[in-house]
């Protein structure tokens, strides 16, 4: 089994660049040990890891594991109290604004209240997909500064740019017509591509980015560095 690609690791953390379609931790739903990142890592490190944040599983790109249960909880925190950025990488079909800042309310599911919700946006180039030169490309950069769920999916959406392969919001019709066109099959196109925090033990600031996606550079090159 190929080993987990490595971002940075320490005696207290430890951040993989975490495969599209590999959950964080074991479900409801029974998973052969492959697509389970927790299970992954503490077999190839040979110990307990714990969890610190999560990513939506079709999603690839750092994700942050703690060595011990202290070190999660304080990790934990610096999520929980607003002090940590995550930069994530999208592909849309059109021309996207240069910016865009969406704020958005958003429930967590039908029936529950409505929650805040702000998401930055960042048009970083427009241009033909490499495989398919009919179909206009963007990759957008988006900063969320709330976590809410699925939230930064809900919110291109709202844009009228849903991300590339998201069959949940882009609509199952479209995301495969674009998966053969592209050469990407069901895989959508978003990466968590950079996670920057305080480190919860020495106080330096970790800035954490996950190389680019084999995926994305399969539809459109030029990105820019970081």
């Amino acid at each position: 089994m190929t080993p987990l690609r490595i971002l940075f690791e320490d005696e207290w953390l430890v951040a993989i660049d975490k495969p599209a379609g590999m959950i964080v931790h074991a479900g409801r739903e029974p998973e052969g040990p492959e697509w389970i990142a927790m299970k992954r890592l503490r077999d190839q490190l040979g110990r307990r890891i714990f969890t610190v944040h999560r990513l939506d599983r079709p999603t690839s790109g750092v994700l942050l594991f703690a060595l011990d249960q202290v070190s999660s909880g304080l990790a934990q925190k610096e999520f929980e109290q607003r002090r940590v950025t995550k930069t994530y990488r999208a592909l849309v079909c059109g021309a996207f604004p240069a910016t865009w800042t969406c704020e958005t309310p958003l429930q967590a599911e039908e029936g529950q209240p409505f929650r805040e919700a702000t998401t930055r946006f960042r048009c970083l180039g427009t241009r033909p997909a490499l495989t398919d030169p009919s179909i206009e490309i963007s990759l957008v950069e988006a900063v969320p500064l709330t976590g809410r769920y699925h939230q930064i999916r809900r919110h291109l959406l709202e844009a009228g740019f849903p991300i590339i392969g998201d069959f949940r919001y882009a609509g199952e019709e479209r995301s495969f017509e674009l998966g053969e066109r592209l050469g990407i099959r069901t895989r959508m196109l978003l990466q968590a591509k950079v996670l920057e925090l305080r480190h919860p033990h020495t106080g330096h600031m970790l800035r954490i980015v996950a190389d680019d996606d084999a995926e994305f550079l399969k539809v459109f090159v030029g990105h820019p560095e970081g």
